[in-house]
């Protein structure tokens, strides 16, 4: 190379240096490796060959290395000591010596010659250095600037310099982000394949909202608060279960913060996804009945059910609970299922308006032998006038 064109050679390492992140002296002894094996490959395979770049001026040389011996037997390998001298002065006898050779013709070609290998090694270290980028935000929450929706509905985002795709099946469904907007994401399992870096990316999961709660909430960071259980069903409901061995503590108002603006940050990075903090109990019964809130549970009752002894939870609620108890198309049985890892059978007790309509309407008969009769009769088979509702929550993913 001219002197110019190594200098710009040299100035274009800095570069790389610089935006890819890429250390200069890993880029020039690969370079050095690829010309060495271009040397090879047209002037014959010889171990005793050096090529070297002046980190400096960025000069190429090639050098054959000769043993300095006092009998030459190989001349291509070996140099005798009085020859070694005559080059470096202090030379002596087992030395090694670098006769440069001139290989003018080899040198304007060679990095012309090596180009793809360089290049490829330069893609190879930006791999491996978004690799280790991604590695040291594994299974965390980050902060990500949205850059673009595709149309397959996958969403493109740019943490500190990194790209990442958080796939469309990643998304919450009320998900709608514009470019600049920043939102977290969750960064799950990394790993390094032939091609590119596999990295695990979502909103949809149930570390997310972990990871917030961890953010928003110091007692929980702290582990003051332990996080037991999360449901979640990304953009419509979650449900987290806490705990605190502090008795003094309230969990739940620490977990919700002052007039709610812990738990709000929360709902509104999670664009508006309803979040229940749920009081976690070593009792199974309380718990089921923390987790069916806002519905008011009567009892509670554990059986154990089929060949792998599922443990199935008979609930009873009053009448006018139920629709709070199973919620919009069961959506909060099947989420307290989930929490507390049990099926949710639930059932009604008559209310009291009923009982008393009843009477009021066996009262009417009057007080003749034939209505008293009649009303024995009709006490005797109040059982077929009875009707009892029950609604059974089946912890599935599907939500049927």
């Amino acid at each position: 190379m001219k002197g110019r064109d190594q200098k710009i050679f040299l100035e274009a390492l800095d570069e790389l240096e610089k935006e890819k992140g890429i250390l200069k002296e890993e880029l020039l002894e690969t370079i050095e490796t690829a010309l060495l094996a271009a040397y090879k490959k047209n002037y014959g395979e010889k171990d005793n060959v050096k090529v070297t770049i002046n980190r400096n001026s960025g000069d190429v040389k090639v050098y054959s290395q000769r043993l300095i011996v006092e009998n030459v037997e190989n001349p291509e390998e070996e140099i005798s000591l009085q020859d070694a001298i005559s080059v470096k002065k202090r030379a002596k006898l087992g030395d090694i010596l670098d006769l440069e050779i001139n290989a003018e013709s080899f040198k304007r070609n060679a990095i012309q010659n090596a180009k793809q290998i360089v290049v490829q090694k330069v893609r190879e270290c930006e791999k491996r250095n978004i690799f280790n980028k991604f590695k040291e935000i594994e299974n965390s929450i980050v902060s990500a600037n949205v850059r673009k929706t595709d149309e397959k509905g996958n969403l493109y985002v740019d943490i500190n310099g990194l790209e990442a795709i958080v796939p469309a099946k990643e998304l919450s469904p009320v998900d709608i982000f514009r470019q600049g907007d920043r939102i977290k994401i969750y960064i799950g399992a990394v790993e390094e394949s032939t091609k590119f870096t596999k990295t695990f990316v979502s909103r949809k999961s149930e570390e997310l909202l972990r990871g917030l709660l961890e953010l928003e909430v110091p007692e929980i960071y702290e582990e003051i608060i332990e996080i037991r259980n999360i449901a979640r069903e990304a953009g419509s409901r979650s449900k987290v279960a806490v705990y605190s061995n502090d008795e003094n503590l309230d969990v739940k108002g620490a977990c919700i913060g002052r007039n709610g603006m812990r738990i709000q940050n929360i709902i509104d990075e999670l664009c508006g996804e309803k979040i229940d903090i749920v009081l976690w109990n070593e009792d199974i019964t309380e718990f089921v009945k923390n987790a069916l809130n806002p519905a008011e549970v009567l009892s509670v009752e554990i059986i154990e059910e089929g060949e792998e002894n599922m443990k199935v939870a008979r609930v009873l609620v009053a009448e006018n609970q139920l629709s709070l108890a199973i919620g919009k198309k069961g959506q909060n049985s099947r989420l307290a299922a989930r929490l507390c890892g049990v099926k949710i059978d639930i059932h009604t007790e008559p209310s009291e308006v009923e009982e008393n309509r009843e009477f009021e309407e066996k009262s009417a008969f009057g007080d003749s032998l034939d209505e008293i009769e009649s009303i024995e009769k009709s006490d005797n088979l109040q059982d077929d006038y009875e009707v009892e509702e029950s609604a059974f929550a089946v912890l599935n993913e599907d939500g049927e």
